[in-house]
């Protein structure tokens, strides 16, 4: 019975969700890769280009991915919150990778409000529901307030453990 390969993808704009992506990995000794987005998302004006991308529902042009998914036995997915969706860069990266994607968990960083409809949206853009998910405000983030974290990184492991035996029986 191997040890299941677990990658941690995310964009941040900002630096929030990469902290949490971060600790997400080294918790899951997972590989980390994050999405580089072609667009320039810096000062005021990438903050409101980020919105409209948001708004619109509009996916970017981002760089192509070094690690395949399919590689994986599960893809864990992070993504900032932009007016109650899914990052455009994120956006990309699901539709790009819907396809090969396997078992799939999301988290998302906020300001406050949003986080459920942005996962949500995570999950109908990756065709298939997620194992776990998990939302922390950027404030906590920064706080090192990780409870949110810490339960979620343990259903992942819960279901990663039962996940082999399960198929070690099959």
């Amino acid at each position: 019975m191997s040890e299941a390969k677990v990658l941690v993808v995310y964009f941040s704009r900002t630096g929030t969700t990469r902290l949490l992506a971060s600790a997400i990995a080294k918790m899951l000794a997972a590989d980390l890769e994050e999405i580089c987005d072609r667009s320039n998302r810096e000062g005021p004006g990438g903050y409101l280009r980020s919105l409209v991308d948001a708004i619109r529902k509009r996916p970017t042009e981002i760089v192509p991915a070094g690690l395949s998914v399919s590689a994986y036995d599960l893809v864990v997915i992070g993504s900032p919150v932009w007016a109650g969706s899914v990052s455009a860069p994120v956006r990309s990266y699901l539709i790009e990778n819907r396809a090969r994607l396997p078992q799939v968990a999301f988290f998302c960083s906020c300001g406050g409000h949003g986080a459920a409809a942005a996962l949500r949206e995570m999950s109908v853009l990756a065709g298939k529901p997620a194992v776990a998910e998990c939302r922390i405000t950027a404030a906590a983030a920064h706080q090192g307030v990780h409870a949110e974290l810490a339960d979620f990184v343990g259903a992942l492991k819960r279901h990663l453990a039962w996940s082999s035996e399960f198929e070690w029986m099959c």
